[in-house]
């Protein structure tokens, strides 16, 4: 069980287009500049181990991006993408997200996101940027309900009838 004293957690979404389509949306890596408010951009090659590089609207420079380096940790389509930051000599904070995708029917499923800081700075950074990630977490999973079901909008007006 994680330490919930150290876990973000965004709203839950109900999203009425199907699981396939959220995590379509969620790995197309590069048109997260076209719907998502918090992540801006991001570059990876979505293989286990492999850096994701996340770019961030950085709170304390309005206009300028905050970049973070982890690694993709668990890539299980249609339900499960997470990466994760390891600590370092030279930054000691470590943290796991998770963005969550439950099937909730053959047109529908459900989002949540999820942040757990880890290691010995974790209540330093939840207390510092908790609530910041919080609101950036909530803004991606509203984001991406508008996102997918406008393409499923777009994908059922365009089958044959």
């Amino acid at each position: 069980m994680p330490d919930e004293e150290n876990l973000v957690r965004s709203l839950s979404v109900d999203i009425a287009a199907p699981a396939e389509r959220v995590w379509a949306v969620l790995t197309d890596l590069e048109r997260y500049p076209q719907w998502n408010p918090y992540t801006v951009k991001v570059e990876s090659s979505l293989r286990l181990g492999e850096p994701v590089h996340l770019y961030l609207p950085d709170p304390s420079r309005p206009g300028e991006l905050l970049l973070v380096v982890e690694q993709l940790a668990d890539f299980a389509p249609p339900r499960l993408l997470a990466w994760e930051m390891h600590a370092t000599a030279d930054n000691p904070d470590a943290a796991r997200r998770e963005q969550h995708i439950e099937s909730t029917g053959p047109a529908s499923c459900r989002y949540y996101t999820t942040d757990l800081f880890l290691g010995p700075t974790a209540p330093i950074v939840m207390k510092n940027h908790g609530a910041w990630v919080k609101q950036g977490f909530d803004a991606v999973a509203l984001a991406l309900k508008s996102r997918a079901e406008a393409l499923q909008r777009e994908a059922l007006a365009a089958a044959p009838a």
